[in-house]
């Protein structure tokens, strides 16, 4: 009978004098590498052989659900001798409840640019008769909504919804022809009206 007094973790090679030692992996190492090998493989077929959606075709999926929901969300225009709701009217409201919602929105969102008696202060005088951007009610609805980002105005459409926009014109146009405490110069051209 021999005895082998060899270490049983030791190779049967050497280099260099260092011997190598044969260590078994952990267990849960050996099965998560076999679970990412399976992985690769279902991922292999799902993309490339099965042509599933990549990265672009999910881009264009959520870009296409963006879009209906905006479509969702934007008013339909009014049919041909159907009346048009009073947001896209192109006529300033005269219901005194709609100015006093148009002055209540003017007061917390407008007068630091235009002062609380709409005689400008960074923002225009909007009590001459002087306009920059036209001076037609449309024009002052189409301002409010895509706003002047060149001259500091920020677009309100996505903040304000239109009956709010349409109220906030309403309560500006009421402004023309008053007499405010310190009116800005003259800016623009003046309206022919």
């Amino acid at each position: 009978m021999t005895t082998d007094n060899k270490d049983p973790l030791l190779m049967d090679h050497d280099a260099d004098g260092i011997t190598e030692l044969d260590n078994n992996l952990p267990q849960w190492w050996v099965w998560l590498f076999v679970l990412t090998c399976v992985w690769a493989a279902g991922y292999l077929v799902y993309f490339h052989l099965m042509d599933g959606p990549g990265q672009i075709a999910r881009y264009e999926q959520e870009m296409a659900a963006a879009a209906t929901s905006i479509a969702a969300a934007t008013p339909a225009p009014a049919a041909p001798g159907e009346a048009a709701p009073a947001a896209a009217a192109d006529e300033p409201s005269t219901d005194e409840a709609i100015l006093a919602q148009g002055k209540d929105l003017y007061i917390k969102n407008c007068l630091v640019c235009h002062a609380p008696d709409g005689g400008g202060l960074i923002g225009p005088n909007m009590t001459d008769d002087f306009y920059i951007h036209g001076p037609l009610f449309s024009d002052s609805v189409r301002i409010i909504n895509e706003g002047v980002v060149a001259k500091g105005m920020i677009p309100w459409k996505g903040v304000l919804k239109p009956d709010e926009i349409h109220a906030v014109a309403s309560y500006i146009f009421t402004l023309r022809g008053t007499t405010p405490a310190a009116p800005k110069a003259p800016e623009g051209t003046q309206a022919q009206l």
